[in-house]
């Protein structure tokens, strides 16, 4: 059975190599991070920047909470998991303890109550907005004509105003302009959606006039190339049969000059067979003549 020390020193090996397991995902992190910093042109600074206008917005909307909501807000870290053992704790951010590092489900490690609140810190953090009425002073929207007096448009309406069916009367003429402002916003908006369809309408017909022009081009080049293959090889044929000719001339002209060749010996031997006789009857004469 192993000792203690025998334990603790495997446990220290084991964390060792799981701190160096851990340093090099972080390293593979960072890399990531600063190469979409990179990417996109930012720099810490532009981080922090925007954190902190995000917590002036949340302190401006009056965002408060209790317990591990308030630590979001003053910026302390929320403790997400605890060892039931030692009773230490971990926020779920930056290098993980080694009494957690080598847990595969470290649910079992989540303290009660941190997913909530960790939902709730979540929507604390990114200063969620309501849809509610703007707060502070607002422009006045109408105004007596008698007495001078204004109103927003917000709130209860007074007396000189509550009775009055067509307020309109009362609108001060700047309220008024964005109204008007809005319907020339919006016909101009309307002529221009019928502007760009009649330019897309355009644009489109002049495409598919181009692609038949395209087409009837493109055509006429394929009957020129097999205009051009035909003439080829009526071309080829032709020059297949010229010299076709000229072989069977020449075999023939060849077969012609083989058949005169084999003929003259025979002839030559007919020629010495009728001379010979010619030159054996010519002593006989000459004995006869010398007898008489």
């Amino acid at each position: 059975m192993p000792t203690l020390e025998q334990i603790q020193a495997k446990l220290k090996k084991l964390q060792a190599q799981a701190d160096i397991l851990i340093a090099r995902k972080a390293q593979v992190a960072i890399d990531q991070i600063r190469d979409l910093m990179l990417k996109h042109g930012l720099t810490t600074a532009d981080i922090e920047a925007k954190a902190k206008a995000r917590r002036a917005a949340n302190r401006l909307n009056g965002i408060t909470g209790s317990g591990n909501a308030k630590l979001a807000v003053a910026g302390q870290k929320v403790p997400k998991y605890r060892d039931h053992k030692t009773g230490a704790t971990w926020t779920g951010h930056g290098r993980a303890p080694g009494w957690i590092v080598s847990a595969k489900d470290r649910s079992v490690f989540l303290i009660d109550g941190a997913s909530e609140s960790n939902g709730f810190t979540k929507l604390v953090a990114t200063g969620a907005k309501g849809k509610g009425q703007p707060k502070g002073a607002q422009p006045p929207k109408y105004r007596h004509p008698t007495t001078g007096a204004t109103w927003s448009g917000r709130g209860p309406a007074p007396a000189w105003l509550a009775s009055v069916k067509d307020r309109t009367r009362f609108l001060i003429d700047s309220s008024a302009a964005p109204a008007g402002s809005a319907g020339s916003a919006a016909s101009q908006k309307t002529a221009g959606k019928v502007k760009s369809a009649a330019t897309s309408g355009a644009i489109s017909k002049k495409a598919a006039a181009k692609k038949v022009v395209a087409k009837k081009a493109k055509a006429g080049a394929q009957s020129v190339t097999a205009t051009k293959a035909a003439v080829k090889s009526a071309a080829k044929k032709v020059t297949a049969r010229k010299a076709t000719a000229k072989k069977a001339t020449a075999k023939a002209a060849t077969k012609a000059a083989t058949k005169a060749a084999s003929k003259a010996p025979g002839r030559k031997r007919a020629a010495k067979a009728e001379t010979a006789p010619v030159s054996a009857s010519a002593p006989l004469a000459s004995t006869v003549q010398a007898g008489a």
